[in-house]
């Protein structure tokens, strides 16, 4: 394995915590909340141009994370690199995590990738991220307590040529303990469009920060997909964020919720 570290003094760091003080059993995680390359893979051989696009990391998601922890007086942890450096949402034993191309740009920096190379960026990136994730779980569970885990993510207002009328989407499996409350008063809202399971599905297990740390633990837990276009400025991500901080706290409000189930179809 190359002898050195992928990050150094420049880089940024892998996790980037927010509102830590937050006294409420929820966390929020947002997977793809930079589009930061490691100096070392020199932009992974794309322009900058290219790197703040929607291949690069989840537009607006970042902003409403932030803006959404102090309102639910919750811990908020967010993955400090591109998903085209690694995706921290993807298990990385799948060859997908580390794309070779995204929406029909091909990443030179990730071509023919040695399986050292691999493992040096879940090593550098996504195990920090998780390891942080887990921790904050692991201090609710010393209080007997199965913290809700939320996860904020965007998505492109069309894909492959294809509208998506959705304004949000609500992500979830077999737990409906906070999707069914929160699609119900969603669709409450005036004007919204709002997906159940889109535009992508929860019940097609792609995405790992909600599985593993939610679904196999049996904790509350939920995505929520924002249409890029909706909340890409300051004011957008800040009418989103209060939004889902309205209609996220009464549902959060029981302490009943609190508390881990079996999942009938663990998928690790």
């Amino acid at each position: 394995m190359d002898s050195f570290p992928l990050l150094g003094a420049p880089d940024p760091l892998a996790v980037e915590s927010c509102h830590t003080s937050g006294a409420a059993p929820i966390l929020l995680t947002c997977d793809h909340a930079s589009f930061a390359i490691p100096v070392r893979l020199a932009k992974l051989g794309l322009a900058d141009a290219v790197l703040v696009q929607h291949i690069g990391w989840d537009i607006g998601a970042a902003a409403v994370t932030r803006r959404l922890a102090p309102l639910l007086d919750a811990p908020a942890l967010l993955g400090g690199y591109s998903r085209l450096v690694v995706d921290c949402n993807r298990n990385p034993a799948d060859p997908s995590s580390i794309a070779t191309q995204s929406d029909g740009i091909v990443i030179p920096g990730n071509a023919d990738l040695s399986a050292d190379a691999r493992l040096a960026r879940r090593r550098a990136i996504f195990d920090p991220y998780h390891a942080a994730i887990a921790a904050r779980i692991a201090a609710h569970r010393n209080r007997a307590v199965a913290p809700a885990l939320i996860s904020i993510h965007s998505f492109t207002p069309t894909m492959n040529g294809v509208d998506r009328p959705w304004h949000v989407g609500v992500l979830w499996d077999e737990d409906g303990r906070i999707a069914l409350p929160l699609l119900k008063a969603l669709r409450a809202e005036p004007g919204l469009v709002v997906g159940d399971n889109q535009p992508y599905s929860a019940r097609e297990p792609v995405g790992y920060t909600q599985r593993h740390h939610g679904h196999d633990a049996g904790l509350p837990h939920v995505a929520i997909e924002l249409r890029q276009d909706l909340i890409a400025d300051e004011r957008g991500a800040t009418a989103w964020a209060e939004r889902l901080g309205r209609v996220l706290k009464p549902l959060l409000a029981s302490r009943d919720l609190y508390v881990a189930i079996a999942p009938p179809r663990p998928h690790s």
